[in-house]
């Protein structure tokens, strides 16, 4: 049986620098668990079906570990969204299973058309993507002419369209900072702490739009504070999607592949982590001798609205991943008008992060494109 839940949270003060975010309400499905006979079945039929329809599972970490793992046991992926992006390019299958949200879903399908691109639930959204509707952030970027638009991952395709630069968290501060050295101005949108880290970072001259990411938004700097007392000697390992404050307690900020390396490079046995939790079955997998404490945010007996995992993350199970590979539904469209423009920006992305691989020089690859 399914559950429905409402998710309501709060919005920034609209006298606050750049646009507020729209949306008051949202919700979410909450998939039942199923019995360990039923996971073995739908794992065997999903394993079946991808060979059958020459599909690739792609998963994002904070979904379930049922989908992580399969992932990984069946040749796809678990990774960031900027790794979803190049795999889900790259790979050969004519089909790509996406577990994430929809943002995750859409990209994929600018960056291959051609390929067939599934998710288990197309109302799997973002608070990001939710709160940065395409009109009201067109307006905005006409307010500022002469910026460089610089989007987040977590948006819309028609978003993507309207922008320069595509960034993930594990690539935005080099982005940024090329930006930054051949003079540009940039708006950045739509997560505000994200941007003022990278704005703190790098001395970039940014105006942002005025969004955040409701799990990310609830980690406190006071319950983490004692946490640490409880933990001296934890390290500390925070999204920059979280308050400045979280932030300023951290002992490695980055993205998840970033927090994946600190905490296996780190000389520490115990970590405190502020993302969303489904990061804990990869940490704690590939670190057995390791301990992980979830960062706390408002609390279950306090306001807490997302307890540290996201509620459309949530929503993605086994059985609708063998419910789309069985039937094809749950396709993602995307309108053919919008692709190449949309695909842009993502491209700009992928080059410059394959030229930091690969330890080429970048400066090439930051032409003055002036606003989107």
């Amino acid at each position: 049986m399914t559950k429905v839940i409402d998710i309501e949270y709060e919005q920034p003060d609209e006298a606050a620098a750049g646009a507020a975010c729209s949306t008051k309400h949202a919700w979410a499905r909450v998939p039942a668990e199923p019995s360990p006979a039923e996971r073995a079945a739908l794992k065997d039929q999903i394993r079946r079906l991808l060979k059958e329809k020459n599909a690739v599972m792609v998963s994002h970490y904070y979904v379930h570990p049922d989908l992580q793992d399969l992932a990984e046991e069946t040749g796809g992926l678990v990774s960031d969204s900027l790794e979803m992006a190049r795999f889900g390019r790259d790979h050969a299958a004519q089909t790509l299973v996406v577990s994430g949200v929809r943002f995750m879903g859409e990209t994929a399908k600018i960056l291959s058309p051609e390929k067939t691109v599934l998710m288990p639930d197309l109302d799997a959204t973002c608070s990001l993507d939710l709160g940065c509707p395409i009109d009201e952030f067109s307006a905005f970027c006409d307010q500022h002419p002469d910026r460089t638009v610089v989007v987040y991952a977590n948006t819309s395709a028609a978003v993507k369209a309207r922008a320069d630069w595509l960034v993930t968290s594990s690539c935005a501060l080099q982005i940024v900072s090329a930006l930054k050295a051949a003079g540009q101005k940039i708006l950045w949108a739509p997560d505000r702490h994200l941007g003022a880290y990278i704005q703190r970072e790098t001395g970039a001259d940014m105006v942002f739009w005025n969004g955040a990411c409701i799990v990310h938004d609830e980690f406190k700097a006071l319950e983490l504070e004692l946490l640490k007392k409880e933990h001296p000697a934890a390290r500390v390992l925070v999204h920059p999607e979280s308050p400045a404050d979280v932030v300023a307690l951290a002992d490695a900020v980055g993205s998840t592949s970033a927090i994946l390396k600190a905490a296996r490079e780190m000389d520490a046995t115990e970590f405190i982590v502020a993302t969303d939790n489904g990061m804990m079955h990869k940490l704690r997998t590939l670190n057995p001798g390791k301990t992980f404490y979830e960062a706390p945010t408002a609390g279950n007996s306090a306001t807490c609205k997302s307890c540290a995992h996201c509620p459309w993350m949530a929503m993605n199970s086994l059985a609708g991943v063998a419910h789309v590979l069985e039937t094809g539904a749950n396709a993602i469209h995307v309108d053919p008008g919008l692709i190449p423009r949309a695909r842009q920006p993502i491209d700009r992305m992928l080059a410059f992060t394959a030229a930091l691989k690969s330890g080429q020089p970048t400066a090439a690859l930051v032409p003055h494109l002036g606003a989107a």
